[in-house]
């Protein structure tokens, strides 16, 4: 059924978070409509939305920069990308 893409456990466990992500963002915006919207520290007002965006945009380069200039291991841009993911909702 799946033999269209390699999949593995990596790669599901990556969009099983982002789809979680975006199910939980979902379910705040209709507890809680309007976006949470603020302005942060880039000057732009952004909402949940926005920040799970720059989030899963950064964690991307994040990851590909350590791929390309690094290799693997990959723990090191793990740590990296939370905090990254830890500012994002923070402070952006």
């Amino acid at each position: 059924m799946f033999t269209w893409m390699a999949w593995t456990w990596p790669t599901a466990l990556v969009f099983i978070g982002l789809f979680s992500a975006m199910g939980i963002l979902t379910a705040l915006e209709l507890k809680y409509p309007g976006g949470n919207e603020r302005k942060g520290i880039f000057g732009l007002t952004t909402t949940r939305g926005d920040r799970l965006f720059l989030t899963c945009l950064g964690t991307s380069f994040i990851f590909l920069g350590w791929l390309g200039l690094v290799g693997m291991p990959l723990w090191a841009p793990l740590c990296i990308a939370i905090f990254w993911s830890i500012l994002c909702f923070w402070k952006v």
